[in-house]
């Protein structure tokens, strides 16, 4: 541990390089709370909740879900050895049962309800207030979204704080106690990712305020996830025989399986942040789709290039390149600016999970930070650049992109190193070696594929 220490410490300092180069956000739903006539969470009319925009809403939210259980789940499972699937599988279950629980609880007061401009205020603290008079003919409803029920939209914005946590799993697979998985995503969940969400899409927040756009987690979701699984590589060392033996996938057919969910969940990752069924929700769909398409083209052929053949693999991690990238701009650019966005996300990733991974020394098992870290970095980068007034309404900036994705990236980095210690001193992070060449689904479940 020792060593997996230094070699931490040492990835500091690199990461932080690389923040010299990246970038941030807001949301669509920042547009709405302009125009909204609550300042904070209150109560309207039922006549004044829109059933169109519910419905989608609603729907949306299932379309993000279906991303975690089973798209998260088959997709890591596809990728990672016999021995651990069903430990990978159970860690994507649980995750989103302890984070809903800590989202109503907690994490969606902090937020996405006023406070300060670093962290929400306490008022849906303890499942408080979403309920409030509905026999009196009475909705609570988010100033952020005033003509959708609240119990919606926190149910919406509780699948993107369920899919961030998941996608850490892909970064600690096969060598992470699963009791220490419990305590570090619960603490990660509420001190990391309630807080960047309060930064950038409640409209207090200080990213907010100063004009970052992220329209539905380019580094919310995707730098943040990425370089906390980077963070999380680092701490806990490799895996036993890394770059030694082989490490064969245990079924790349559930892998496509699992991106094929994440491709078609994605509209209501992105067409859903329009938090309407509207034109711009349209629009959205229509990049998102364009975007992952040319992700994985993109990845084949330099795949192709360098490797002398493309790969079912290299396919699917494109497509997730390409939705990763689009996911900040999807509200913002044009049809044409989709495909480049997606066409360059696809060749960025494909070297951030190969030479990339290679330079960072870090055992980041399923490519989180190559993937979704560097996606989310190019997406948020280039909507600084490619932001259409005609379509958002807003103008983009690479500074303010490159300013509010390096507090991103640096944030998390500090504090999943600090709750990675933490969890380490309380539990003990990682399962011993005899545990390891078993298999944790017999050593931290008593289960095993037939």
């Amino acid at each position: 541990m020792r060593a997996a220490n230094h070699r931490f410490f040492a990835g500091v300092s690199l990461c932080l390089g690389l923040c010299a180069s990246v970038l941030a956000q807001t949301t669509p739903e920042a547009a709405v709370a302009v125009a909204a006539p609550l300042a904070r969470p209150g109560l309207v009319p039922v006549a004044a909740v829109s059933a169109a925009d519910t419905a989608w809403m609603m729907t949306s939210t299932a379309l993000v879900l279906l991303m975690t259980l089973p798209g998260i789940a088959l997709f890591y499972a596809g990728m990672v050895r016999k021995k651990n699937v069903l430990n990978t599988m159970a860690s994507v279950v649980v995750i989103a049962a302890l984070v809903s629980v800590l989202w109503f609880a907690a994490g969606y007061s902090l937020a996405f309800t006023p406070g300060s401009p670093w962290l929400g205020g306490f008022e849906r603290m303890g499942f408080a207030g979403f309920d409030l008079q509905l026999a009196a003919g009475k909705l609570a409803v988010s100033h952020v979204a005033p003509h959708i029920p609240e119990s919606v939209y926190a149910m919406f914005q509780l699948t993107f704080a369920i899919i961030t946590a998941a996608l850490l799993v892909g970064a600690f697979v096969e060598r992470m106690r699963f009791s220490a998985m419990l305590i570090f995503i619960s603490m990660w969940t509420l001190l990391v990712y309630a807080p960047v969400a309060h930064w950038v899409w409640e409209p207090g927040g200080w990213l907010a305020q100063m004009g970052a756009l992220d329209f539905a987690g380019g580094s919310v979701v995707h730098v943040n996830a990425g370089v906390a699984g980077l963070v999380c590589a680092w701490y806990l060392g490799r895996r036993t025989g890394y770059g030694r033996e082989p490490f064969e996938p245990y079924n790349l057919g559930l892998t496509m399986a699992g991106a094929g969910m994440l491709w078609v969940g994605w509209f209501g990752f992105n067409a859903g942040s329009a938090v309407a069924a509207d034109g711009r929700a349209g629009l959205a769909m229509a990049v998102t789709h364009l975007a992952a398409a040319a992700g994985a083209l993109a990845w084949m052929l330099g795949e192709w290039v360098v490797r002398g053949r493309p790969s079912l693999l290299g396919l699917c991690s494109g497509l997730v390149a390409g939705l990763v990238a689009i996911t900040p701009a999807a509200g913002f650019v044009t049809l044409r600016s989709a495909v480049v966005i997606g066409l360059v996300a696809g060749l960025a990733c494909y070297w951030g999970a190969t030479g990339l991974k290679r330079l960072l020394r870090a055992d980041d098992s399923l490519d989180v930070f190559g993937v979704h870290g560097i996606g989310g970095i190019v997406g948020s980068l280039l909507t600084g650049v490619l932001a259409s007034t005609s379509v958002g309404g807003v103008q983009g900036s690479l500074i303010t992109q490159a300013v509010g994705v390096g507090a991103v990236m640096a944030y998390s980095l500090v504090v999943t190193g600090v709750l990675l210690w933490i969890t380490n001193f309380v539990v003990g992070l990682r399962v011993d070696e005899q545990s390891e060449q078993a298999g944790l689904d017999i050593a931290q479940h008593r289960e095993r594929l037939g």
